[in-house]
């Protein structure tokens, strides 16, 4: 198992742009998983697999979801991308002694990704849209630098999906946080939810590209109230806590 996931200290902000604090985490750690391991959401995400598709995931790091994708038959080509060159090249030494071919590493910010436009049939974040919420302010209102950077993620994600392709984000983030953006107007796609775990939820949106409701054609691009009850979750075993958001002032 990984080192624990505070042996360094977690980036602000604008630390995520800078791959250094990821370097060095990835430096010392053989593997985590963010927000469990595909056993835990194998069932919401195998009837999303085909064989043919070609698959992105955004923000990798030393997760081994490109090889368990491998392993539910999918041969279409799977690309996972990173900020971190250590991540990647770790990864990268990771397949070639196991011998796994499909799965190409890639250095890249996903704020830019660099693939032509409509590349892929499923995109798959892990983990990752959270850490651009870390010192995000008032999570109903967060700051202007936050909304900018999750919009950039989002609007490469969509821009790099085939037509009626399919995003994939597993989150701690609840609905009444992600839906302000996942329905902004400049989006095609619709917006379902699950939820796994157990004691704790975690969400696994599924964003289906030129599928968008009526309903949600209606986003109004406003907050929506506080609400009457208290949303935040627990803190459950060992999840690293880079993803906290100032909940204290809900």
């Amino acid at each position: 198992m990984a080192a624990a996931a505070d042996e360094v200290a977690p980036p602000t902000a604008s630390g995520y742009l800078d791959p250094s604090y990821w370097d060095e985490r990835f430096g010392k750690e053989e593997h985590y998983e963010w927000f469990k391991d595909f056993s835990h959401f194998r069932h919401l995400l195998a009837p999303l697999l085909s064989p043919s598709l070609s698959v992105l995931e955004v923000g990798c790091g030393n997760s081994r979801l490109g090889e368990e994708l491998l392993r539910e038959g999918v041969d279409g080509g799977i690309t996972c991308v990173d900020l971190s060159p250590v991540a990647v090249q770790r990864m990268r030494d990771r397949l070639a002694v196991q011998g796994t071919k499909g799965v190409d590493v890639v250095v890249a910010d996903m704020l830019d990704l660099p693939f032509e436009q409509e590349s892929f049939d499923l995109v798959i974040e892990k983990g990752t849209m959270d850490v651009l919420f870390v010192d995000s302010g008032d999570p109903w209102n967060p700051n202007p630098s936050t909304v900018n950077n999750v919009m950039k993620m989002l609007e490469e994600i969509h821009r790099v999906l085939k037509p009626e392709g399919i995003f994939v984000s597993i989150t701690f983030g609840q609905p009444h946080f992600r839906r302000r953006f996942f329905e902004a107007p400049e989006f095609t796609w619709s917006v379902e939810y699950s939820t796994f775990g157990d004691g704790f939820h975690y969400f696994f949106y599924t964003l289906k590209k030129g599928k968008r409701s009526l309903e949600s054609n209606s986003y109004q691009n406003s907050l929506p109230a506080v609400p009457r009850i208290n949303m935040v979750h627990e803190e459950l075993e060992s999840e690293d806590f880079i993803f906290r958001t100032n909940v204290d002032e809900l």
